[in-house]
């Protein structure tokens, strides 16, 4: 028993096995709370602990599957490639929006943490919480903050965004699929835009879109500010 639950396969095939089984439950109740990296996530993290399995020993799974991350990012083009029409249409107000999106994450966060009395390496940490992560893990080692705190932040983030933005941008009156799907990518990446692709096509090309826009832009304002600050 100690030799599978030391093994990357099994890991691997757990993570995987208990991100079906979410995508299962959200099709077959269509609740957004359900989502499936929230459920993979909750099923795992109770293995690892009933087992008394060390995070390290997951991790190496864990790493293995994050090298997907970036083809699946990619593969993001193809319904990007399919509304180039609603793109350019749309230019302007998408990198508006994106900058807007992207410069409100960064100060929302300054300002927290300040008035909640982080640390100053947390605070760092969390700044490039909106972007996916690549580009966070970067931008954070570039700050001096933690990569392992960002990591979490940034799926925190996602899944945060995945389950409520949908509804809550509903709630605002927000109906244009190309507004839903920039607000949803720019503030939450690739989590919120697996929820975005199932609200419609334009609404996941456009949050796809706006996954690289608000990265660029993350870290030429992040780069910019502490230029400025040095």
């Amino acid at each position: 028993m100690s030799e599978l639950l030391s093994s990357t396969p099994f890991w691997m095939g757990l993570s995987i096995a208990c991100y079906a089984l979410g995508a299962r439950i959200q099709q077959k109740t269509g609740s957004p709370l359900c989502n499936p990296l929230l459920i993979a996530s909750i099923l795992v993290g109770a293995v690892l602990v009933g087992t008394d399995t060390a995070y390290q020993t997951y991790q190496n799974a864990g790493e293995m599957i994050s090298f997907f991350l970036t083809p699946a990012t990619v593969a993001l083009a193809l319904p990007i490639f399919r509304k180039l029409d609603v793109l350019h249409a749309n230019l302007l107000p998408i990198l508006a929006g994106a900058l807007v999106g992207s410069a409100v994450s960064i100060v929302s966060v300054i300002g927290f943490s300040r008035l909640f009395g982080l640390s100053d390496v947390t605070m760092r940490s969390l700044v490039p919480k909106s972007v996916t992560t690549p580009i966070a893990v970067a931008l954070s080692d570039m700050l001096g903050g933690l990569s392992a705190v960002t990591a979490i932040t940034v799926v925190f983030t996602g899944i945060v965004g995945a389950v409520l933005l949908p509804g809550f941008l509903k709630a605002l009156g927000v109906k244009d699929p190309v507004q839903m799907g920039l607000s949803i990518g720019t503030a939450s990446h690739a989590v919120g835009t697996s929820r975005a692709i199932q609200l419609g096509e334009t609404e996941g090309a456009m949050s796809g879109l706006a996954i690289g826009v608000a990265g660029l832009l993350t870290a030429l304002i992040v780069s910019v500010g502490s230029a400025v600050l040095a």
